[in-house]
């Protein structure tokens, strides 16, 4: 086989390799109605007791349960403003901007942003 039709060949499977990267590093959250929102399409919140750029998450335990952080799976890689921290239990959630990602559970659907301002520690993460 030639060099032309070795790169013909190896062409698509280049292509599909660079899509798989491309899919890799995409953003974890997305902006909707200006705040950011999860996969799921459901808001997103910061704890302003979350010191910045600390790569530390201080919810934990009934504070998680109330407010679930954002999970990053452990082959997750840091892309543009979002970072991965490693939670006090070892799992992995994301960052924006320095400060750890999370839900609230009391909104029921995409849209709800019930959580923001509660207890004057929890606000809207923005994109």
């Amino acid at each position: 086989m030639n060099l032309f039709h070795r790169t013909v060949f190896a062409l698509p499977a280049t292509l599909v390799l660079l899509g798989v990267c491309a899919l890799a590093n995409a953003a974890p959250a997305s902006a909707a109605d200006g705040v950011l929102v999860g996969p799921n399409g459901m808001t997103l919140y910061t704890f302003d007791k979350d010191a910045v750029d600390s790569g530390k998450s201080v919810c934990n335990g009934p504070c998680a349960a109330n407010w679930p952080p954002m999970m990053a799976a452990p082959t997750d890689q840091p892309t543009g403003d979002y970072t991965v921290i490693t939670r006090d239990d070892g799992s992995k959630q994301w960052a924006v901007k320095g400060k750890p990602l999370y839900y609230w559970v009391k909104d029921a659907k995409p849209g709800d942003k019930t959580g923001d301002g509660f207890n004057k520690v929890w606000q809207t993460a923005k994109p």
